[in-house]
């Protein structure tokens, strides 16, 4: 009510309504879905376990950098030169929960799997990994990614 008089008042003595400042409405930015970067992963694994270079070489960027179970580090002319190598193959593939947090630009994917893989022989072990990912030209890709094996 005292905004009204107040309004009224000024409208009174200048003989003009006052100017009411307009402006556009920020355009809201769409929320990252989780759900994205979930279906990123799992074409992942996808890519590996067929081998799809071309594939992978979409995920990853080209400055991607990984450090495997071993503590060796990996580039991604490395990952996809692995998917060419005989006898190397991922026969299962069983994966866990994932956790997805943004930060503005930057996607951090934390879960687990199990993997049946041949090379030289069939080992079946659990990993527990980290993938991070930044948002760029409107697609998600891998810069870093870490995996750690888990003891029996």
């Amino acid at each position: 009510m005292l905004r009204l008089l107040l309004m009224s008042a000024l409208v009174v003595c200048c003989g003009k309504t006052p100017a009411i400042a307009q402006s556009k409405p920020a355009q809201a930015k769409a929320a990252p879905n989780p759900d994205d970067l979930r279906k990123l992963e799992n074409d992942w694994a996808q890519a590996v376990r067929t081998n799809d270079a071309r594939k992978l070489s979409e995920i990853l960027d080209d400055g991607w950098v990984g450090v495997t179970w071993t503590g060796a580090a990996s580039n991604k002319a490395n990952a996809l030169a692995v998917l060419k190598t005989p006898g190397i193959s991922m026969d299962e593939f069983d994966r866990g929960p994932m956790a997805v947090r943004f930060f503005d630009n930057t996607a951090v994917v934390t879960g687990t799997d199990i993997e049946k893989s041949s090379s030289g022989g069939n080992v079946r072990s659990k990993y527990v990994w980290t993938d991070v990912f930044v948002l760029r030209d409107g697609k998600w890709r891998a810069v870093a990614s870490h995996s750690t094996k888990v003891a029996k």
